[in-house]
């Protein structure tokens, strides 16, 4: 009898301007990299609000990966340093709930690095495959209170999340 291998779930949130254009180069220039990751396009990294990510390991994901441009290149001037204060606060919340924070990645890539953005991926699908299923919505229950504590914790943390203008 086979043992089946462990194909993890992960959730891609790619800037538009960098990110999403180099997986568009990688699949362009036929570069090999695992399939795992299911890309949702958003306009800036900066925009992407940490419910989503919650919400995608809440709903089965066993990863989120974001990506966007280097800091100091956004298009939207200083949105990508928002992600970034984004990202040390989600951590946080992670550990909260007790998910390991290597199944939440943020990267880096221009439009120019499709093959870094390809490593990076299949770096993530490695080690997700690594650390196993997350199960979260098992663990927490199937009654759906585990989104109402993602709302909850998101709500006591909101003013952390943001960054004053």
């Amino acid at each position: 009898m086979q043992r089946e291998t462990f194909e993890p779930r992960i959730i891609g949130f790619f800037c538009n301007w960098c990110s999403y254009r180099a997986a568009d180069g990688a699949g362009t220039a036929r570069m090999k990299y695992a399939p795992n990751v299911r890309v949702v396009r958003v306009m800036c990294s900066g925009r992407i609000d940490p419910t989503f990510i919650l919400k995608a390991l809440a709903l089965g994901a066993d990863g989120v990966l974001v990506a966007g441009c280097h800091p100091g290149e956004c298009h939207y001037i200083e949105q990508n340093y928002k992600t970034i204060r984004r990202f040390a606060m989600l951590r946080h919340t992670l550990r909260a709930f007790g998910i390991d924070e290597r199944r939440v990645r943020l990267v880096w890539a221009s439009a120019a690095e499709a093959a870094r953005l390809a490593e990076e991926i299949d770096r993530m699908v490695e080690e997700i495959r690594t650390l196993g299923p997350l199960r979260w919505p098992s663990t927490a229950g199937h009654d759906g209170a585990h989104l109402h504590d993602v709302e909850r914790i998101l709500h006591e943390h909101a003013e952390a999340m943001e960054v004053a203008p």
